[in-house]
């Protein structure tokens, strides 16, 4: 007797959907196959091997939406598996071909084909491979995740302005010019779309809810997708690049500001002796101070990293290309903040907390040792500077910019620089953290005397 049996696809790093399998037995027969049938994992019941169609008591546009579209796969399901049954009766058991299963769920779901051609990678099986391909660090990788999503609800609101159409789907050849500027609209409106659409949001949720994006992070998500492209292209996937004929614009950052060397000694000396946890943060921030590095790398010191009097380590960031060791020599403040917590048994450097709980401490830190000199800032959204005090912007990477322009100002030898902070030779990140002060200016003017 011939069994059918279904199963989930495994998990991938792009999809938020999985596909359902079909595996078929019959005697010495055992074939398995895709079904192109598409659900969310946690409607899916394991034990009965069926879509669960959820009873809400209250229904709302979203929630009817999901009904419908699970009820329209379940019914799909359904008649899939009593074609496979009725082809396998019908068919002359002795001319049951090695892909016969994979050949009758194509005649179902392609009945218009007059030849099936094999089954093309879908652009997200392309972008799964590319994430396991390309030597990106597990940073880059949740980075180039963040994308996959967005794109894939770009790719469900697309459906929607379609009047629901579930035939159009992404694809390296599809992609136009004109699609990547609608694109780069939706990114732009997406934390308003998600009110008209919260079914996106069903079908493929996010972390946290979308908050409105600032040009620069449009510009690196669209750098990031045209780094895939020419994998693709490089890859023999496609011929296409939209790339070529659109252009991504440049991201505009403000001037670097930082706290000068009498603004951390004046935090490094607050008394907070009243709140522990507090002084612990307030040490770890003005260690990375005096180091440089950013706070990736580290969370990931050791006592192994200290080597010699000074902090070794392979920024994370270079990881990805041509490896950057940097030697940072230990000053004084730094030995006495890594004596201080020489007992800490932890298996890091330093008693380390979550990001945001760090973040939280610095600026709490800030505000009692009464660090609020207003500085300008950059508003992402609109790219117009926004005077703020410093206790209500700081944060880990301020420690990173502290070093780098201090040292800068003494030294202003970018090489030198980058040398103990990490930067590639010649990185235009690195640009960004000069301050060319009165100082400097007053310095150059000299030579013309």
């Amino acid at each position: 007797m011939a069994t059918i049996y279904l199963t989930l696809s495994a998990k991938t790093d792009t999809n938020p959907q999985k596909e359902i399998r079909v595996r078929f037995k019959h005697g010495i027969i055992d074939q398995q196959a895709k079904t192109n049938i598409f659900i969310p994992a946690e409607h899916w019941n394991n034990e009965s091997k069926q879509i669960i169609v959820p009873n809400f008591r209250v229904i709302t546009a979203e929630k009817k939406e999901l009904v419908k579209y699970l009820t329209e796969q379940s019914e799909k399901l359904n008649e899939l598996v009593s074609i496979i049954q009725t082809s396998f009766n019908e068919a002359d058991k002795k001319s049951i071909t090695p892909d016969w299963l994979k050949t009758v769920i194509d005649k179902h779901n392609f009945p218009n084909r007059t030849e099936l051609a094999p089954m093309v990678q879908t652009f997200f099986e392309s972008f799964d491979e590319f994430l396991q391909k390309r030597p990106l660090s597990e940073i880059r990788k949740k980075n180039f995740r963040v994308i996959v999503r967005a794109l894939q609800r770009y790719e469900l609101y697309t459906c929607k302005k379609m009047g629901g159409n579930r035939d159009f789907s992404l694809s390296f050849d599809r992609f136009t010019p004109d699609m990547l500027r609608d694109l780069t609209d939706f990114l732009k409106k997406e934390n308003e779309i998600r009110k008209e659409y919260p079914e996106l949001y069903e079908l493929c949720p996010e972390y946290h809810d979308p908050k409105p994006r600032g040009q620069n992070t449009i510009n690196d998500i669209l750098t990031k997708l045209r780094t895939l492209f020419l994998w693709a292209v490089e890859s023999g996937k496609t011929a296409n690049n939209p790339f070529r004929k659109f252009s991504v614009e440049d991201c505009v950052y403000g001037t670097p500001y930082y706290i000068s060397v009498d603004e951390r000694n004046k935090l490094y000396k607050t008394d907070l002796s009243h709140r522990p946890a507090l002084e612990t943060q307030r040490d770890i921030f003005v260690f990375q101070c005096l180091i440089g590095c950013r706070v990736s790398d580290l969370y990931k010191f050791t006592k192994q990293n200290v080597i010699n009097g000074a902090i070794e380590y392979i920024a994370r960031k270079t990881k990805d290309g041509r490896p950057v060791t940097v030697k940072v020599p230990l000053n004084a403040i730094a030995r006495e903040i890594l004596n201080k917590y020489a007992d800490y048994n932890g298996e890091t450097l330093l008693p380390y907390i979550s990001d945001q709980k760090y973040n939280k401490a610095i600026k709490e830190a800030f505000t009692i040792a009464g660090l609020t000199r207003m500085v300008i800032t950059l508003d992402p959204l609109t790219r117009e500077g926004v005077v703020r005090p410093l206790n209500e912007i700081a944060s880990s990477h301020l420690a990173r910019r502290c070093f780098v322009g201090n040292l800068y100002k003494h030294y202003k030898d970018p090489n030198i620089v980058a040398s103990l902070s990490g930067h590639k030779e010649g990185s235009r990140a690195f640009a960004r953290y000069r301050d060319i002060d009165d100082t400097i200016k007053i310095e150059a003017v000299k030579i013309l005397e």
